[in-house]
């Protein structure tokens, strides 16, 4: 997967040529991550470029993407669970330090992790995991992309 797309993430998702999109949301866009050395990895995008913090949306938008991650993390969840019975947790997070556009990071978390990080933040894995060829988004991860839009769409439909 390579191409201009990862130089603006929400202005590819908004045309359609972001191919990480799960799900189009309410506020924004439900993505598979780009890594996947924990499985179901995936991030909530703001559907409005040039918004960097959650405080730059008006208050019900802000809201709506709050939801947004909810959905997203409770589909990684119910995902994470039937896949792995190591599944331990979701971590949620938005952060914002590197990238400059409101985004949030839901990590999955199981418990086959080593110890050193199991109870740590993700973003003490060493540097090395984030490049690995075998975690990095491909075919490989089809099914999985399958089953967390299909349980995007289930939870939807749930009122």
């Amino acid at each position: 997967m390579a191409g201009d797309w990862r130089a603006d993430r929400v202005g590819a998702a908004l045309r359609g040529e972001n191919p990480t999109v799960l799900r189009r949301l309410t506020a924004g866009f439900a993505v598979i991550g780009d890594v996947q050395f924990l499985p179901g990895y995936s991030v909530l995008l703001v559907d409005e470029p040039g918004v960097e913090r959650l405080s730059d949306l008006p208050r019900a938008k802000r809201l709506a993407f709050l939801s947004d991650l909810d959905l997203l993390g409770e589909a990684v969840e119910r995902v994470c669970r039937r896949l792995d019975p190591a599944f331990r947790r979701v971590n949620l997070e938005i952060l914002g330090n590197r990238d400059p556009f409101l985004h949030a990071h839901v990590w999955p978390r199981f418990a086959w992790e080593p110890a050193h990080v199991v109870g740590a933040p993700v973003w003490l894995y060493p540097r090395e995991r984030w490049s690995e060829e075998h975690s990095r988004l491909g075919g490989q991860h089809d099914a999985l992309r399958e089953a967390l839009g299909g349980e995007l769409d289930r939870l939807r439909t749930v009122t």
